[in-house]
């Protein structure tokens, strides 16, 4: 009953938000229009009931409209998606606010609270808890691998809709909700009116600044929240910051040319001027708070010396030493502004001071005035702004987030043999084998003289890359060292991919001494060399190639100088795209084991793990909090960084509410995964079984993807991946080279284009197969041991639940349609038969383990919201095939472009995770 009442208010809204949408259908479009669009509606409700003849009458239907017809069902139908996402991620924080205002404990979700409730019942202290987050690192990190295709301005006014819908809440009189539903109308109707696609293919600097949003919307304001709320649940004890952001927006030119030392530059800058103008805005609303006279309450000598330094000689605040102090910072912000960005501050009271030299300056003059405060019985007035502003100046600095850089191993190799070639050390650097590099290399890095010369001509490649090197040097110099901190080594397949980038570090002054055995104690690199490690092949090899590094003499004393933590990535799209679900999540497993295990002998040093997770099942997706505690024993400590991509990043971030969640739910899992004893080493015979089950996973899927004849063709017959590739989602090309084979397409587009054809492959195929061979012999045992897995392993019982909710979201019935876009039908026939029969096993393997006949019938809220939503997302797929076949027939028409285009944004939006 409970739970039918909490659904009563979504249905409520979403029932508006319909009403309003239709209204605005009715008057930009016309009766006809709108009645043509609700009879579609409510045919494929009939249909999703399984009403043959609705079915049949729906097809015909769409089949007849015309392009503009279809343009507009297509819009009518992504645009009521969209809403829907509105109520329904409104609903879960009205229901939390609601619990916690009767003092309940919030819902069968986890949350920060419920976290914090688990350690204290395993008697699990403050003081444990702040030891972990003093040494701790968390951190989410935003990549430019965009599926998301909304527009900003469109982002804006869905904001605007829910702010108006939350609310309704607290609106009684009528009066009060008339105006709430004509504001909300007037919204509806912005969005209807806005061109919805993107003319253009995104900029890096588009992405910067779109990237940039967040910020503002969420992460400077809830992040000090975030600490706020956390050391309320320690006691008050203070904790350094533990939660920061990452971001590689700017810096990532891993097959993206578009991405150069001009870029990272830009970056870095934008970033400054959103957390200097961020500081600035606070600090003058802060001076307008402290009017503050001595008369009343006294301030330290720190503080009179910050107002007699201030410049400020107006005499009505002559006795207002806060004021005028916070006037003098605020000089100095606006110049520091004007001297990292070049931008002008807004205001000023005084003529802009001396620029500070870092944000540490700047913090020392927060804390004094904080000091002063709280000694003279002020502290209730530094909480309530100065105290978030002194945390977020903290974990932003000058710099806001840290740009990782990346490029892939085979780009720095071009680069070293060209330095090598140039100054005649090495002709033919790329013929030499592993052991002659690592020699030739570790002999390099042992000299104090450089490779390069000014006489010399490099190639325009070489000079692109050294000046990516050049650039990070200036900039950690002018925003601080925390501003660039990580270089990623895409494709880590040998030791001389790292010692690759720590030479390139020494020739552009980024390593300090040499690793000759008289300077070897005191080299330090500032770039922490990440290694990527992204196909099955790599992630069994990360941990013997970790092992060689280190093995190197000089490089584990050089990391215990460089910071004494060594970051690894690892790759779960492409280690998907290679060989399936299940042997890429049981790979990185054992990868992320192996690795533990290996740095468990260097006390001296912490491994951080780095999750290259998408937002699909097949690119490591699904609940964030779920997969973090499905991690091995023992690989998080305290240490965790994720990427977060794709739509994922408006879903979770564009919203300050739901992003402080998302937020709170990472800190929440990590401290579990980190503090609760329970977390033992699973048994063996559940490793063994995993292994079998990854063996059979892989060789199902190598065999239909890679091994099958005539399955290219039917991938890029079959799925709009061509069409994405015509969508303007990012300044990143869809494949790395110009070919149709699987091993160069981008595992983003791959699985995006799958959960477009509802198949979504990548997120479960291999799974059944493993299953039903494991289970040939000894069925009942066996069974009862997958069972077990199921209940006791959190690794296995995440993966089964990302296959469920993966399966539930495929139907065959439209990916069949999809298959008939493929120019070859009777190969066609047969792959999709066989893709099929594998759907059957994996539907009937998890009915079998976990005793439930139906998807998500532990997810009964988000089997509820798929129920609602399928009709809806159905007519968009099937007027998708449609277009695409009038399209690839020769109807290359503006319109018929504008509706396959903006039907991938709606089924998007319908099937949320397919990032």
């Amino acid at each position: 009953m409970e739970s039918s009442r909490n659904d009563q208010g979504l249905h409520e809204d979403v029932r508006l938000l319909g009403r309003l949408l239709g209204q605005t259908v009715r008057e930009h479009e016309g009766q006809e229009a709108y009645e043509r669009i609700e009879t579609i509606r409510r045919l494929s409700i009939a249909a999703s009931r399984n009403e043959h003849e609705a079915a049949d009458r729906l097809d015909s239907l769409l089949r007849q409209l015309t392009a503009r017809e279809a343009v507009s069902v297509i819009r009518a139908f992504s645009y009521f998606l969209h809403l829907g996402n509105i109520a329904e991620d409104l609903h879960p924080l009205q229901q939390r606010a609601r619990a916690e205002a009767a003092g309940e404990m919030p819902g069968a979700e986890p949350s920060l609270a419920k976290s914090f409730a688990k350690l204290r019942k395993a008697s699990i202290g403050a003081g444990k808890i702040a030891q972990v987050l003093a040494r701790a690192w968390i951190s989410p990190v935003l990549t430019a691998h965009p599926t998301e295709v909304r527009r900003k301005c469109l982002l804006d006014a869905e904001h605007a809709v829910f702010s108006l819908l939350a609310q309704r809440d607290s609106l009684r009189a009528k009066s009060e909700l008339a105006r709430n539903e004509e504001q909300l109308l007037a919204r509806v109707s912005q969005l209807w009116q806005t061109e919805l696609l993107r003319h253009a293919r995104l900029s890096v600097r588009d992405e910067i600044e779109n990237t940039l949003s967040y910020y503002r919307s969420t992460f400077l304001v809830e992040i000090p929240n975030i600490y706020a709320d956390v050391e309320r649940r320690i006691e008050g004890l203070r904790v350094p910051p533990f939660l920061r952001m990452g971001t590689w927006v700017g810096g990532d030119r891993d097959g993206n040319p578009n991405v150069v030392a001009a870029s990272l530059e830009t970056a870095l800058k934008l970033q400054a001027e959103v957390a200097l103008r961020f500081y600035l805005i606070e600090v003058h609303q802060l001076g307008g708070e402290l009017s503050i006279s001595r008369k009343y309450a006294g301030a330290t000598k720190a503080v009179e010396e910050l107002a007699l330094r201030s410049g400020d000689d107006n005499p009505h605040r002559d006795d207002e030493p806060y004021r005028r102090a916070l006037i003098g910072v605020y000089a100095r912000l606006a110049a520091t502004l004007t001297k990292l960005t070049g931008q002008e501050a807004q205001r000023h009271a005084v003529a802009p001071g001396e620029p500070y030299a870092n944000s540490w300056a700047f913090l020392a003059d927060l804390v004094a005035i904080d000091e002063s405060l709280r000694l003279h019985h002020s502290e209730v007035v530094a909480s309530q702004r100065l105290e978030p502003l002194i945390r977020a100046v903290e974990v932003f600095g000058f710099h806001l987030a840290t740009v990782d850089l990346r490029q892939s191993s085979d780009r720095h190799e071009e680069t070293i043999g060209e330095l090598l070639a140039c100054a005649r050390v090495c002709d033919n650097y790329a013929a030499l084998g592993e052991r002659e590099k690592q020699q030739l290399l570790m002999r390099l890095l042992s000299e104090r003289r450089p490779l390069r010369f000014a006489e010399a001509k490099y190639s325009q490649a070489a000079r692109s890359e050294l000046e990516i090197f050049e650039t990070a040097l200036r900039m950690r110099r002018d925003f601080g060292d925390e501003s660039i901190r990580h270089y990623i080594v895409s494709h880590t397949e040998t030791v001389s991919d790292l010692l690759e980038v720590l030479l390139l570090q020494k020739e552009c002054g980024l390593m300090h001494g040499s690793l000759a055995e008289e300077d070897a104690a005191s080299a330090w690199a500032d770039l922490i060399i990440t290694p990527l490690f992204e196909t099955i092949e790599d992630l069994r090899n990360a941990a013997p190639i970790m092992r060689d590094f280190y093995a190197l003499p000089g490089i584990a004393a050089l990391v215990a100088h460089s910071g004494a933590t060594q970051d690894i990535m690892l790759g779960y799209s492409d280690s998907n795209k290679d060989g399936g679900i299940v042997t890429s999540i049981w790979e990185l497993y054992r990868a992320s084991t192996a690795l533990a295990d290996f740095f468990s002998t260097i006390p001296s040093i912490s491994m951080r793990l780095f999750h290259g997770r998408g937002g699909t099942v097949g690119r490591g997706g699904g609940p964030t909090y779920d997969a973090i505690l499905a991690q091995p024993p023992g690989t998080v400590n305290g240490q965790i960084r994720m990427t977060e991509q794709g739509e994922v990043i408006a879903a979770k971030y564009a919203n300050a509410q739901i992003g402080r969640g998302q937020l709170e739910l990472i800190v929440a899992a990590t401290l579990e995964a980190t503090l609760l004893s329970d977390r033992q080493a699973p048994p063996d015979e559940f490793l063994l079984a995993a292994e079998a089950l990854s063996r059979d996973g892989m060789a199902a899927y190598r065999k239909m993807v890679y091994e099958t004849e005539g399955f290219v063709d039917y991938y890029f017959g079959s799925t709009p991946i061509s069409e994405i590739a015509a969508l303007n989602i990012g300044s990143r090309p869809a494949s790395r080279r110009p070919s149709r084979r699987i091993e160069d397409l981008r595992a983003i587009p791959w699985s995006f284009a799958w959960g477009q054809a509802r198949l979504a492959l990548p997120g479960w195929f291999g799974f059944g197969s493993a299953i039903a061979h494991f289970l040939e012999k000894d069925y009942e045992p066996r069974l009862r041991l997958l069972q077990r897995m199921n209940r006791d392993w959190p690794f296995f019982r995440v993966l089964l639940s990302n296959i469920d909710m993966i399966l539930a979201k495929t139907d065959l019935s439209i990916a069949r349609h999809y298959a008939g876009l493929a120019p070859d039908q009777e190969s066609a026939r047969v792959i999709f038969g066989e893709i099929e029969a594998e759907h059957g096993r994996a539907v009937a393997a998890l009915q079998a383990i976990t005793g439930e006949e139906t998807r998500l019938a532990d997810n009964p809220s988000l089997a509820r919201s798929l129920k609602l939503r399928m009709p809806y997302i159905a007519p968009l797929n099937y007027l998708q095939i449609e277009l695409i076949r009038r399209w690839r027939a020769g109807e290359t028409n503006d319109e018929i472009r504008e509706g396959i285009l903006t039907s991938i944004n709606g089924v998007a939006a319908g099937l949320r995770n397919t990032g």
